[in-house]
Protein backbone atom coordinates (compact mmCIF):
# COMPACT_ATOMS: atom_id res chain seq x y z
CA UNK A 1 0.00 0.00 0.00
CA UNK A 2 1.19 3.48 -0.79
CA UNK A 3 2.14 5.83 2.04
CA UNK A 4 -0.19 8.79 2.43
CA UNK A 5 -3.14 7.17 0.61
CA UNK A 6 -6.39 8.72 1.80
CA UNK A 7 -9.73 7.10 1.01
CA UNK A 8 -12.95 9.07 1.40
CA UNK A 9 -16.61 8.13 0.95
CA UNK A 10 -19.18 10.35 -0.71
CA UNK A 11 -22.89 10.18 -1.31
CA UNK A 12 -24.30 11.77 -4.46
CA UNK A 13 -24.82 15.17 -2.88
CA UNK A 14 -21.25 15.36 -1.58
CA UNK A 15 -19.79 14.10 -4.85
CA UNK A 16 -21.29 17.01 -6.77
CA UNK A 17 -18.60 19.21 -5.21
CA UNK A 18 -15.85 17.21 -6.96
CA UNK A 19 -17.75 16.34 -10.16
CA UNK A 20 -15.27 18.11 -12.45
CA UNK A 21 -12.36 16.24 -10.83
CA UNK A 22 -14.15 12.92 -11.42
CA UNK A 23 -14.77 13.77 -15.07
CA UNK A 24 -11.21 15.04 -15.61
CA UNK A 25 -9.69 11.83 -14.22
CA UNK A 26 -12.09 9.71 -16.30
CA UNK A 27 -11.11 11.55 -19.49
CA UNK A 28 -7.42 11.20 -18.67
CA UNK A 29 -7.69 7.46 -17.98
CA UNK A 30 -9.73 6.76 -21.12
CA UNK A 31 -7.94 9.17 -23.49
CA UNK A 32 -7.65 7.57 -26.92
CA UNK A 33 -10.02 4.67 -26.12
CA UNK A 34 -12.67 5.63 -28.66
CA UNK A 35 -15.88 7.52 -29.26
CA UNK A 36 -17.70 6.01 -26.28
CA UNK A 37 -15.42 7.70 -23.74
CA UNK A 38 -16.51 11.33 -24.18
CA UNK A 39 -17.03 14.04 -21.60
CA UNK A 40 -20.65 14.61 -22.56
CA UNK A 41 -21.59 10.92 -22.36
CA UNK A 42 -19.78 10.45 -19.06
CA UNK A 43 -21.40 13.51 -17.49
CA UNK A 44 -24.82 12.14 -18.53
CA UNK A 45 -23.88 8.72 -17.10
CA UNK A 46 -22.75 10.22 -13.81
CA UNK A 47 -25.89 12.35 -13.55
CA UNK A 48 -28.15 9.34 -14.12
CA UNK A 49 -26.20 7.08 -11.77
CA UNK A 50 -25.96 9.66 -8.98
CA UNK A 51 -29.76 9.84 -8.91
CA UNK A 52 -30.00 6.18 -7.94
CA UNK A 53 -30.85 5.35 -4.36
CA UNK A 54 -27.78 4.05 -2.50
CA UNK A 55 -25.24 5.55 -4.95
CA UNK A 56 -21.81 5.65 -3.29
CA UNK A 57 -18.35 6.87 -4.26
CA UNK A 58 -14.94 6.21 -2.69
CA UNK A 59 -12.05 8.43 -3.78
CA UNK A 60 -8.31 7.96 -3.39
CA UNK A 61 -5.93 10.86 -2.90
CA UNK A 62 -2.20 10.95 -2.30
CA UNK A 63 -0.98 14.28 -1.00
CA UNK A 64 -4.11 16.07 -2.17
CA UNK A 65 -4.72 15.25 -5.86
CA UNK A 66 -7.37 12.74 -6.87
CA UNK A 67 -5.59 9.59 -8.09
CA UNK A 68 -8.51 7.18 -8.35
CA UNK A 69 -12.10 6.38 -7.51
CA UNK A 70 -14.79 3.75 -7.53
CA UNK A 71 -18.54 4.12 -7.48
CA UNK A 72 -21.67 2.07 -7.72
CA UNK A 73 -25.27 1.62 -6.67
CA UNK A 74 -27.84 -1.10 -5.90
CA UNK A 75 -29.88 -2.30 -8.87
CA UNK A 76 -33.58 -1.49 -8.60
CA UNK A 77 -36.39 -3.81 -9.70
CA UNK A 78 -36.80 -1.61 -12.81
CA UNK A 79 -33.09 -1.60 -13.70
CA UNK A 80 -31.96 -1.51 -17.31
CA UNK A 81 -28.48 -2.69 -16.29
CA UNK A 82 -28.97 -6.15 -17.80
CA UNK A 83 -30.31 -4.97 -21.17
CA UNK A 84 -28.01 -6.08 -23.97
CA UNK A 85 -26.98 -9.47 -22.55
CA UNK A 86 -25.65 -11.52 -25.46
CA UNK A 87 -25.51 -15.06 -24.06
CA UNK A 88 -28.04 -17.11 -22.08
CA UNK A 89 -27.88 -16.70 -18.31
CA UNK A 90 -29.32 -18.86 -15.52
CA UNK A 91 -33.06 -18.41 -14.84
CA UNK A 92 -33.66 -15.50 -12.47
CA UNK A 93 -30.17 -14.06 -13.02
CA UNK A 94 -31.45 -10.62 -14.03
CA UNK A 95 -34.20 -10.39 -11.40
CA UNK A 96 -33.63 -7.50 -9.01
CA UNK A 97 -35.37 -6.28 -5.87
CA UNK A 98 -33.25 -3.28 -4.87
CA UNK A 99 -31.17 -5.22 -2.34
CA UNK A 100 -29.84 -8.18 -4.32
CA UNK A 101 -27.11 -6.69 -6.54
CA UNK A 102 -24.66 -3.83 -6.18
CA UNK A 103 -23.43 -2.56 -9.56
CA UNK A 104 -19.87 -1.25 -9.69
CA UNK A 105 -19.94 1.26 -12.49
CA UNK A 106 -16.44 2.73 -12.45
CA UNK A 107 -13.11 1.83 -10.90
CA UNK A 108 -10.25 3.85 -12.25
CA UNK A 109 -6.77 4.89 -11.20
CA UNK A 110 -4.56 7.54 -12.78
CA UNK A 111 -1.96 5.87 -15.02
CA UNK A 112 0.91 7.29 -12.95
CA UNK A 113 -0.44 5.65 -9.78
CA UNK A 114 -1.19 2.16 -11.03
CA UNK A 115 0.48 -0.95 -9.56
CA UNK A 116 0.54 0.57 -6.06
CA UNK A 117 -2.51 -1.21 -4.60
CA UNK A 118 -4.83 1.78 -5.01
CA UNK A 119 -7.43 -0.06 -7.11
CA UNK A 120 -7.46 -2.92 -4.63
CA UNK A 121 -7.86 -0.52 -1.69
CA UNK A 122 -10.73 1.30 -3.42
CA UNK A 123 -12.42 -1.97 -4.37
CA UNK A 124 -12.15 -3.46 -0.90
CA UNK A 125 -13.30 -0.25 0.81
CA UNK A 126 -16.49 -0.03 -1.23
CA UNK A 127 -17.40 -3.71 -1.64
CA UNK A 128 -16.76 -4.67 1.99
CA UNK A 129 -19.31 -2.13 3.19
CA UNK A 130 -22.15 -3.34 0.99
CA UNK A 131 -25.04 -5.46 2.26
CA UNK A 132 -26.17 -6.85 -1.10
CA UNK A 133 -25.64 -10.58 -1.69
CA UNK A 134 -23.79 -10.07 -4.96
CA UNK A 135 -22.05 -7.42 -6.99
CA UNK A 136 -21.67 -7.01 -10.73
CA UNK A 137 -19.58 -4.97 -13.10
CA UNK A 138 -18.81 -4.61 -16.79
CA UNK A 139 -15.24 -4.79 -18.08
CA UNK A 140 -13.90 -4.74 -21.60
CA UNK A 141 -12.57 -8.16 -22.69
CA UNK A 142 -9.32 -6.53 -23.88
CA UNK A 143 -8.61 -4.88 -20.52
CA UNK A 144 -6.22 -7.59 -19.38
CA UNK A 145 -5.00 -5.76 -16.26
CA UNK A 146 -8.53 -5.24 -14.97
CA UNK A 147 -9.60 -8.77 -15.91
CA UNK A 148 -6.64 -10.19 -13.97
CA UNK A 149 -7.28 -8.01 -10.92
CA UNK A 150 -10.96 -8.88 -10.79
CA UNK A 151 -10.18 -12.60 -11.04
CA UNK A 152 -7.76 -12.31 -8.10
CA UNK A 153 -10.45 -10.44 -6.13
CA UNK A 154 -12.94 -13.28 -6.67
CA UNK A 155 -15.00 -12.04 -9.62
CA UNK A 156 -16.08 -14.45 -12.36
CA UNK A 157 -17.36 -13.92 -15.90
CA UNK A 158 -20.99 -14.85 -16.53
CA UNK A 159 -21.79 -13.46 -19.99
CA UNK A 160 -21.23 -10.57 -22.39
CA UNK A 161 -23.29 -7.41 -22.72
CA UNK A 162 -23.47 -4.42 -25.06
CA UNK A 163 -25.23 -1.46 -23.40
CA UNK A 164 -27.83 0.34 -25.48
CA UNK A 165 -25.68 3.48 -25.71
CA UNK A 166 -24.27 4.96 -28.88
CA UNK A 167 -20.80 3.57 -29.68
CA UNK A 168 -20.88 1.27 -26.63
CA UNK A 169 -18.37 -1.57 -26.74
CA UNK A 170 -19.15 -5.15 -25.76
CA UNK A 171 -18.28 -5.86 -22.13
CA UNK A 172 -17.77 -9.00 -20.09
CA UNK A 173 -20.29 -9.22 -17.24
CA UNK A 174 -18.55 -10.20 -14.01
CA UNK A 175 -20.20 -11.18 -10.73
CA UNK A 176 -18.89 -11.51 -7.20
CA UNK A 177 -20.59 -12.85 -4.10
CA UNK A 178 -18.86 -11.08 -1.21
CA UNK A 179 -21.54 -12.15 1.28
CA UNK A 180 -22.14 -15.69 0.00
CA UNK A 181 -19.25 -17.28 -1.87
CA UNK A 182 -21.29 -20.46 -2.39
CA UNK A 183 -24.03 -18.81 -4.46
CA UNK A 184 -24.42 -20.07 -8.03
CA UNK A 185 -25.56 -16.88 -9.77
Amino acid sequence: MIEGLQLRRYNAEGAKEILDQLVDLYLEVYAGDGEFYTEDRYRRQLDLHMQRSGWELVTARVGGPLVGYIYGFPLSPQTRWWEGIQDPVPPGFTGENGTRTFALSELLVHTGWRRHGIASALHDELVASRSETRATLLVRPDNTAAQTAYAVWGWRKVTKLRPNWENAPVFDVLVSHPRDQSSSD
